[in-house]
């Protein structure tokens, strides 16, 4: 039953990166490349009219988190306590950035709250980035220190930084160089599904212009990718073993980089729907490769006094995973019908559409 849940989680939240990571990456384009009002405005509604709907995956994920490994639910939430606050502020953000901008026709107004959304936006990908950095590289469970553990196993706290900002310190921060690069991708990524969502629902004046962006972008996410590989390997030369072990796995990276190859004839394709496809192939390669690379652990250790946070020692009992599954199925049945409905009523380009007025 554990890892029926493990992957049922992993699903939800690969969902939510890629439903609202159009959203995050729509907020990037609108930042840095929409400089008239016709265009702010459309490329704002494209992720206004579907942000709130989207965000209801990352809700499920985490009352799957609580239902399903209550002992890893409440590690992170203590431990990335300062980072959860800080992504909190900018979903506040990034929400009233889309509902207050039409409120009142005044140039300053609208000005203040389309940075709202589009700062908000980068730095909830960035931050995203980072977290699943930290999944990646570990953390200092039970806070040990010169071989003792100064709490229980599961217990750890991290400031943002520490001095050295180094993954190799013996107490890290949430954000160091590696974190940093994890980061930096993920904006990256989520930049690139944003504007191949926003040439799908929309007819945006620079859409011609998004797709060099978007192959521009490509160029970096590539090598960005390179470079993580061959730092992750350098500060974890296991990283690759779950690969070697089970070869099955392989078919999560390919996925990655089916989805980054396509993305450079991104200027090819006749149908916009073509790589708006390739990007959430980018997205959801890219979650379920790091995952992979790591199970059945889902949070290491960096030191060797207390055993990492897996599957196996974070769950219920397996009387509350199994009478999770029919309340699941209820939850499941009702969200994917909200879903449906609602990509129903906003399906084509959403350009004349009403919002925010």
């Amino acid at each position: 039953m554990e890892v029926f849940w493990y992957i049922i989680i992993a699903t939800v939240l690969a969902i939510f990166f890629i439903l609202d990571g159009y959203d995050f990456g729509a907020g990037i384009i609108h930042l840095f490349f929409a400089k008239t009002e016709k265009d702010k405005v459309v490329i704002a509604k494209s992720a206004g009219l579907f942000w709130d709907s989207n965000e209801v995956w990352l809700v499920a994920g985490g009352g799957l988190l609580f239902m399903a490994f209550p002992i890893f639910y409440a590690s992170v939430f203590s431990g990335f306590y300062l980072p959860l606050i800080i992504v909190l502020w900018l979903i506040v953000f990034r929400a009233i950035g889309l509902e207050f901008r039409g409120q009142f026709d005044f140039q300053m107004w609208k000005d203040i709250w389309d940075k709202a959304f589009g700062v908000s936006s980068l730095l909830l990908a960035l931050f995203f980035g980072i977290a699943l950095g930290n999944v990646v590289r570990g953390v200092n469970l039970g806070s040990t220190s010169n071989g003792v553990s100064l709490h229980e196993g599961h217990y750890f706290f991290l400031p943002l930084w520490d001095s050295s900002f180094s993954p190799l310190s013996d107490t890290p921060g949430v954000i160091d160089w590696f974190t940093l690069i994890i980061g930096v991708i993920t904006v990256v990524a989520l930049a690139i599904h944003g504007a191949n969502w926003v040439i799908l629902k929309t007819e945006s004046s620079i859409n011609t212009k998004l797709k060099s962006v978007i192959f521009n972008l490509n160029i970096t996410l590539t090598a960005l990718t390179i470079l993580s590989l061959v730092v992750w390997l350098k500060i974890n030369p296991e990283a690759m073993d779950n690969f070697y072990d089970k070869p099955y796995f392989g078919i999560f990276p390919l996925i990655y980089f089916i989805g980054v190859g396509g993305l450079f004839f991104v200027k090819k394709f006749k149908k916009d729907v073509y790589p708006f496809i390739l990007s959430t192939l980018v997205i959801l390669g890219g979650i379920t490769a790091t995952l992979a690379s790591i199970f059945p652990v889902i949070l290491p250790s960096t030191n060797d006094i207390n055993e990492s946070l897996t599957i196996y020692n974070t769950a219920t009992s397996d009387y509350g995973l199994s009478v999770a599954v029919y309340w699941g199925i209820i939850g499941f049945t009702l969200l994917i019908f909200y879903f449906i409905i609602q990509k129903r009523l906003l399906g084509g380009k959403i350009d004349h559409m009403d919002y925010g007025h």
